[in-house]
């Protein structure tokens, strides 16, 4: 039995997150064990806690540690505006912008033929119902820049212009981009300069 099979074992887990390597996990945890008092026991902590009280948002697709989140239930939020992303980590990138002021929805993915993700499969039918009952007056369609992102947004547009204002965001948003990987002032200029679909 090997003396290391549970750091083998927590370096090979690490190694599997977005990011990090073999070689960056390695690192991390030998930092972590080196900063034991200060950062392994607080994150082991910290992991667990996150493990029983992460939730998705009953409404919008957002994570938090509630069945409402807290853009859903802040009345300043309640604008008439949804701006429909495709994944918590866009809507994440938005509010780390600080330009939208309205509330989210969350798709969960974007169509496609060849995964055979069809509307069904997203929180598209969720979004048909929120601007339905609730008093929205624009939705903003942030979806990335590829294909399937346009071939959803094209898919949404279809079901809602009769019921709302449609945009979409303009330029600074690179075709093929993600939201997650763009800086602040690049979704804020895409956000200003939003156009009708």
């Amino acid at each position: 039995m090997s003396s290391t099979r549970d750091i083998d074992a927590l370096i090979e887990m690490m190694a599997k997150l977005p990011g990090l390597g073999p070689r960056s996990a390695r690192r991390a945890v030998l930092h972590m064990i080196r900063k034991r008092e200060l950062l392994f026991t607080p994150l082991a902590d910290l992991l667990q806690q996150v493990a029983v009280t992460a939730r998705e948002c009953m409404r919008c697709g957002n994570i938090g540690t509630t069945d409402i989140c807290d853009i859903c239930t802040s009345e300043k939020r309640g604008n008439g505006q949804i701006c429909v992303v495709e994944d918590v980590a866009d809507l994440w990138a938005m509010e780390r912008a600080a330009v939208f002021h309205g509330r989210y929805h969350v798709l969960g993915g974007t169509l496609s033929a060849l995964d055979q993700i069809g509307p069904d499969q997203l929180r598209i039918p969720q979004l048909v119902t929120r601007v339905e009952t609730e008093n929205v007056t624009e939705i903003i369609l942030a979806l990335n820049a590829t294909i399937d992102g346009q071939t959803t947004a094209h898919y949404i547009a279809d079901q809602l212009e009769q019921h709302v204002t449609l945009t979409s965001l303009a330029q600074g948003v690179p075709i093929g981009g993600e939201l997650d990987y763009l800086d602040d002032g690049t979704i804020s200029a895409a956000l200003t300069a939003r156009k009708a679909l």
